[in-house]
């Protein structure tokens, strides 16, 4: 890697789950603007629930998810209590639509319990019309699935549950505060699956404290011996300023740019090399898979679960601090629990920030996601089409120095990504951002 390609990498930009990113959300998007935005949905919108849960039973350093570690049960009951609450406001402002995709994430879901997880699905059919044919999925912490909880999570239509798995070198674990060994996770795929939850999703991790690019091999190889429909190899971001528990990862051990793209590309070599689709920036899907279909097309997305198949018009937020996209821009629920609840409580949306999506945001935000989903896009598409004003030429010229490194390819208006260049994609992406050089968040390193 040169000195320039290095420094490339060390810069900090967005992941690009949205567009424009959640540090622009501001105040002067409230719940009277949510519900407006619900009543507009037709009957003939689809729509993508997504249910946050914020509780985890233990924290790891390394989580850069918004939760946080109950020892009692009394917080869960409530915040069930809160959830049942707001379907109800939702479902009463909604103007029509139907489910079509449902996905419980977290912190650690399953950590509701059977009987509210049950609960809280049937309210979501008492409420709403879902689909008959609708993915269901669910994020689960591998140490924390029983049988009890496999055979519940099947009876209410779970179709795909991912597991965290990050790697497997107890030595990498330890330093990420995250013990499992790899026959925990091999034992929670088996209970699934039994139960006839077949599809499975595993997610690891590179630039972890300690880990090698020979860590990464081994744990690639024994994630693929599980037979995941689906595995994803996300960077570690370390944000010890947003995250202070991830503090408690020495910072002296973590892999430095170079040392994570070797990381990265070793997990590409190995997964690819054992039959897996390279989707996107950071996922692999079996060649008969879904998203890989989705992939080849030119019918992927990008939304804050990562890379999907998910194209509902409308993404319905519920649980502290949620995000929703629907047709007139994002909304966001209150991030602590007790404001979420206190809005809850009073009969009130709990939605405290938000944007209005401009013409802008939206031409922007399809040329970044098209971009992060198939590495390339021509920008002749939306200029010819009238829905820009200019022609994205100090974009193109702020892309000169990644063009210099052979790690994107102009061809006039198109915009291509070199296959070395695919570790930098968020870097060709934010050349597209109008919002980041107005926001003051700082971000994860580019690769």
């Amino acid at each position: 890697m040169s000195d320039q390609a290095r420094a490339l990498a060390e810069l900090s930009v967005p992941r690009y789950t949205s567009y424009p990113t959640a540090p622009h959300f501001s105040p002067a998007v409230g719940g009277n603007d949510y519900a407006c935005w619900l009543s507009s949905l037709s009957r003939s919108s689809t729509l993508s629930f997504y249910v946050h849960v914020p509780f985890c039973a233990r924290l790891c350093h390394y989580c850069g998810c918004h939760t946080k570690a109950v020892r009692q049960r009394a917080p869960i009951e409530t915040y069930a209590e809160k959830l049942t609450g707001e379907i109800a406001l939702v479902a009463r402002q909604l103007g029509g639509g139907k489910v079509v995709h449902l996905h419980w994430g977290g912190g650690t879901p399953s950590i509701l319990g059977e009987r509210r997880l049950a609960e809280l699905f049937g309210r979501v059919c008492e409420r709403f019309e879902v689909a008959a044919s609708f993915e269901h999925a669910i994020e689960l912490d591998p140490r924390y699935v029983t049988d009890e909880l496999a055979r519940v999570l099947a009876g209410i239509g779970v179709s795909r549950a991912s597991l965290g798995a990050q790697d497997f070198n107890p030595a990498v674990q330890q330093a990420i505060g995250r013990v499992q060994p790899f026959e925990t996770v091999r034992e929670a795929v088996l209970r699934l699956r039994e139960a006839g939850i077949e599809r499975i999703n595993l997610d690891l991790m590179y630039g972890l404290p300690g880990q090698t690019v020979g860590d990464v091999r081994r744990s690639a190889a024994l994630a693929v011996s599980l037979a995941p429909q689906r595995l994803a190899y996300f960077g570690y971001a370390h944000v010890p300023w947003l995250k202070t528990h991830q503090r408690l990862i020495d910072a002296s051990r973590l892999p430095g740019a170079a040392e994570r793209l070797r990381q990265a590309e070793a997990a590409r070599e190995v997964l690819v090399g054992l039959g897996y689709e390279h989707i996107g920036l950071d996922h692999f899907a079996q060649a008969d898979d879904e998203l890989a279909a989705a992939a080849r097309s030119g019918r992927l997305h990008r939304n804050f679960q990562g890379y999907t198949t998910d194209a509902a018009e409308a993404l319905i937020g519920f649980g502290a601090s949620a995000i929703g996209r629907l047709a007139g821009g994002f909304v966001q629920n209150a991030p602590d629990v007790a404001g979420y609840a206190r809005a809850i409580s009073a009969g009130r949306l709990a939605t405290v920030r938000g944007l209005v999506l401009s013409e802008d945001d939206r031409v922007r935000g399809a040329v970044i996601e098209r971009l992060m989903c198939d590495f390339a896009v021509d920008l002749a598409h939306f200029s010819a089409a009238g829905r820009i004003s200019g022609a994205f030429a100090a974009e193109l010229a702020a892309l000169a120095p990644l063009e210099a490194e052979g790690l994107v390819r102009l061809e006039g208006r198109r915009v291509a990504v070199t296959e070395q260049g695919r570790p930098f994609v968020r870097l060709v992406a934010a050349a597209f951002d109008a919002h980041l050089a107005q926001g003051r968040a700082r971000h994860s390193i580019a690769v």
